[in-house]
């Protein structure tokens, strides 16, 4: 399975970093984790064409993470001219939040006559689904959103990706993440409580409980950016940035 960041941002681009977008490459299948509204600049900068995205799945629906679907759209049928099927696959509600920020944005947007189909379909905690060879369990965790928001885990290959989304510490991660490869976390804070995201302190205090051969920190806002140095250290972990490439 092979990752590239292709954005590592918090909401706020702190540190100049695009959103949420995280894509994946295995068995000739590609897949992104999360698409905020920087992701098909992040994705043209790295060379990585979005015609060959068959699934893009939504840990939860704040627009840095989910907003960059209305770009997907409108960039697959007025620049490439898509006519491959697009499945997204998100929170409860996935469809409707996708259609009020396109028509927002873009009047009329959603009425297009596409070339190509793009289908919506929800997360259902705890269940796995197969999708495109790959397979995809939701945990539900705590990021008010207006519909549920969930870590997901990730297998393809014998090999195993998590990914925390946004959340303060729920136990549940560990679930997620166990005996996974790498572990993707948002980081937001050092030391200081960021409402319902993590910080250092609380991922520090459980690392090794999350029984992950690697973890991957993301998602770090000013604060946590302005001491990373006091992090890099840790054998432990990596600090995500944009366009960092793994082979997991």
């Amino acid at each position: 399975m092979k990752l590239t960041v292709v954005g590592s941002g918090d909401a706020f681009g702190s540190g100049g970093r695009l959103q949420s977008c995280y894509h994946l490459e295995a068995e000739g299948s590609e897949l992104l984790l999360d698409c905020g509204a920087t992701a098909i600049i992040g994705m043209q900068r790295l060379g990585l064409d979005p015609d060959r995205i068959s699934t893009i799945v939504i840990s939860h629906l704040h627009g840095d993470h989910f907003a960059g679907l209305v770009w997907f759209l409108l960039h697959a049928h007025y620049v490439t001219r898509r006519t491959t099927p697009l499945k997204v696959i998100g929170p409860e509600s996935i469809e409707e939040r996708f259609a009020a920020a396109a028509e927002a944005l873009f009047p009329q947007s959603t009425r297009i006559d596409r070339r190509f189909e793009m289908t919506f379909d929800k997360h259902l905690g705890g269940v796995a689904r197969e999708i495109d060879g790959y397979r995809i369990t939701p945990f539900e965790v705590s990021h008010p959103s207006g519909a549920p928001p969930y870590a997901l885990r990730v297998e393809v290959g014998g090999k195993v990706l998590a990914f925390s989304g946004d959340t303060k510490w729920v136990d549940v991660l560990l679930e997620a993440a166990a005996g996974a490869d790498l572990y993707i976390s948002e980081c937001y804070g050092y030391d200081v409580e960021g409402g319902y995201h993590m910080s250092w302190r609380d991922i520090v205090q459980n690392l090794d409980r999350l029984g992950a051969r690697k973890v991957l920190l993301t998602h770090m806002g000013g604060g946590m950016l302005s001491r990373v140095s006091e992090v890099s250290s840790d054998p432990r972990v990596l600090l995500a940035e944009d366009g960092l490439r793994l082979e997991i």
